[in-house]
This record gives C-alpha cells, sequence and structure tokens, in this order.
C-alpha cells in the first residue's frame, strides 16, 4: 500500500474519530490497509483503554437540558468527565445534548438501561459505544451520571 494511500485513509479515519495519527496508522499498518478492519482494530483497542480508566474519578462535567417542542417533556443528564478542558469541548457538549434527546425520546428507567439502548441518530451503535468513543477521543474517563426525565 502506497504512502499517499495511507495518508487518505489516516485523514479520513482521524475525521471521523478523533484518534491519535500514529495510533490509526499501526491499526492501518496491522489490518494490512483494510479501512474496516482497521477501524475494529482501533474499536477493540479503545475499550481496553476504556476498561483501565473506568477506576478513574470523574469530578468534571457538564449538566445539559432539553425540552421538547411541546413543553410538555423536559430532560436533564449529566456527562461527567476528568477535567473541565474536556467538559467545555463542543463534541463533549455535543454528546451530552444527544443523550437528552436519547432520554426523551426513549424514556429509559436508569442510566444501565439508557447505555444498553440503540442510538436514535444511528441504530448501529449503542449509547455504551458513543460514551466509549467519546473516552478513547479524549483520554478521559467518561460516563453518565445521573438523568431525569420530566412528563406533564
Amino acid at each position: 500500500m502506497d504512502n499517499k494511500k495511507i495518508i487518505e485513509l489516516v485523514k479520513k479515519i482521524r475525521a471521523e474519530t478523533g484518534l491519535g495519527v500514529m495510533e490509526i496508522k499501526a491499526a492501518l499498518e496491522e489490518a494490512n490497509g483494510d479501512e474496516k478492519k482497521a477501524k475494529e482494530i482501533l474499536k477493540a483497542k479503545g475499550f481496553e483503554k476504556a476498561e483501565k480508566r473506568a477506576e478513574r474519578e470523574t469530578h468534571q462535567g457538564i449538566v445539559a437540558t432539553y425540552t421538547h417542542s411541546t413543553g410538555k417533556i423536559g430532560v436533564m443528564v449529566e456527562l461527567l468527565c476528568e477535567t473541565d478542558f474536556v467538559a467545555r469541548n463542543e463534541n463533549f457538549v455535543s454528546v451530552a445534548r444527544d443523550l437528552c434527546l436519547q432520554v426523551a425520546a426513549m424514556n429509559p428507567k436508569n442510566v444501565k438501561e439508557l447505555l444498553e439502548q440503540e442510538f436514535i441518530k444511528d441504530a448501529s451503535v449503542k449509547v455504551k459505544d458513543l460514551v466509549t468513543a467519546l473516552n478513547a477521543k479524549f483520554g478521559e474517563n467518561i460516563k453518565i451520571g445521573r438523568m431525569e426525565r420530566f412528563e406533564i
């Protein structure tokens, strides 16, 4: 596989995942240039790293809110991380908002049930995979703290 193609694949995967260039390049080399296999390798490594980070404390984060256009459903979700730097990141805030939409639409009874649901914006991904992807992207322990859904 030539360098030009590897560079293009690295750029593409980096844009999708936000992972490091060298990490992506190593996965592509391990997968012999197969983009799909490389993504699976990266995903597996991300889960391993996420498990190692799971014990680290999360004292930062944000509380995201959503109110349905009818005004009859409201949601609050606490998304936790290790540093305020990550909590202010646009991608982190966006995922927190998406989690509010998820809770409003799917009405999970608790965080454990929420994590096992298919993500409403992409049914091929579970909510726990979305959180793990954030974990891999930022290199921090990220988890959903509390959530509450109000309905009239």
